[in-house]
């Protein structure tokens, strides 16, 4: 008989390796989750705040002091031009983000200040005097906790329930506060 030189791993070491990296996994997984949801309300934030430029730079070069009334409008081209108000990739309402819905829409009393058809782009929509945006988690807890708006102001709010913004948020109510 000749000895055999044994090389490799015995069955129970392979469980115990097995369940180390089931315990860590367990433990990471929702930290991976909330650090996700962390990134996503910052791409939101952001995305409001480009949306808002866009909507300063629409008012001050295109409308009359107006503002879009949609994301729609802001991507359009102006005459002569080959790029819109915004990013091509938030320039439609009702688009997905970083996990987020983005929408902008007329703002409390807004009232039209010209016909769209005198704007530099062509707006389908009249330029307004007031708008909001809102941005909201596609699913609540996994793609975000927190949903956030704005106005024509430029300071963005959040809801801590996620409630989707409209056009009458307003910071007194318990669950909105502004963003720091």
């Amino acid at each position: 008989m000749t000895p055999r030189d044994e090389h490799g791993f015995t069955l129970v070491e392979l469980l115990v390796v097995v369940a180390i990296v089931g315990i860590v996994t367990a433990i990471a997984a929702p930290q991976l989750v909330r650090a996700r949801a962390a990134g996503n309300e910052a791409s939101a934030i952001a995305s409001l705040r480009a949306i808002h430029s866009g909507q300063a730079t629409y008012a001050s070069s295109c409308a009359r002091g107006g503002y879009a009334q949609s994301l729609d409008d802001l991507g359009r081209f102006p005459s002569g031009g080959n790029i819109g108000f915004i990013s091509p990739d938030i320039a439609t309402n009702g688009v997905i983000k970083s996990g987020f819905i983005l929408n902008v829409g007329p703002g409390l009393a807004a009232a039209s200040v010209m016909s769209s058809s005198n704007t530099c782009n062509g707006a389908v929509g009249d330029p307004i005097t007031t708008y909001f945006a809102e941005a909201h988690p596609q699913t609540i807890g996994s793609t975000g906790n927190r949903s956030f708006g704005m106005d024509q102001r430029g300071g963005i709010f959040q809801d801590t329930t996620a409630t989707t913004f409209t056009n009458t948020f307003s910071a007194s109510a318990t669950a909105v506060t502004p963003v720091q």
